[in-house]
């Protein structure tokens, strides 16, 4: 196994870890999160929340419990678990059963195995942690594309990562050439004009930008 593979492998890993730790916050605790999310997203989340008038007094306590111990965790954590709640939910479905089936891999290791995988993943640099927050297909990406995705305005930032999973491998290694030889200046335009892009015009777009 190469290095860059066990590196993305461990990552997807812990992200798989981290992101089952965040599926059920307490729901006062995310309701800020809802017009951030996306439409199939925000649905789950105020299904989940509609539950509650359908349990009955024990499930009721049960739940009142576990949003107490939400509630004791220091806000650093909270805040850790809601990015990653948050984070969990805009991957595509495809993405999330990749990192769902590398999770129970993961939880078949060895514990001195998944120590390590955890160590490994803790000594990263945090952005590159960041990174691989935007799931498997991104996250290896991630370091090469990091100076187009710092400071995405809110309202560019579905539609980039979209464009962005929609291209091919080679195709955003070339997209990291092209914002590494960019300015500043230029990587917003880049930046925003990908964000407006249609998959099927992505490779004419890139080619066009290349050749300049």
């Amino acid at each position: 196994m190469t290095s860059s593979s066990r590196r993305g492998w461990w990552c997807v890993l812990v992200l798989a870890v981290f992101t089952v730790q965040a599926a059920n916050p307490a729901l006062d605790e995310v309701s800020d999160l809802l017009p951030r999310l996306q439409p199939q997203a925000r649905a789950e989340l105020e299904r989940r929340a509609g539950q509650w008038t359908d349990w009955n007094p024990d499930e009721r306590e049960s739940f009142q419990q576990r949003m107490q111990a939400w509630d004791d965790l220091p806000r650093g954590e909270r805040d850790a678990i809601r990015e990653g709640y948050l984070a969990w939910h805009e991957l595509p479905t495809s993405e999330r059963a990749s990192i769902a089936a590398a999770a129970s891999r993961y939880q078949a290791l060895p514990a001195e195995e998944r120590l390590a995988l955890r160590d490994a993943y803790e000594a990263l640099d945090g952005s590159e942690r960041r990174g691989w927050m935007l799931g498997p297909v991104l996250g290896s990406d991630y370091p090469a594309l990091q100076p187009l995705l710092a400071q995405v305005p809110i309202e560019e930032h579905a539609a980039l990562l979209a464009a962005l999973r929609a291209m091919t491998a080679q195709q955003r290694r070339d997209l990291a050439v092209l914002v590494q030889r960019s300015s500043p200046q230029e990587r917003e335009r880049l930046r925003s004009e990908l964000a407006t892009l249609e998959p099927a015009g992505i490779a004419a777009w890139l080619w066009e930008r290349l050749d300049r």
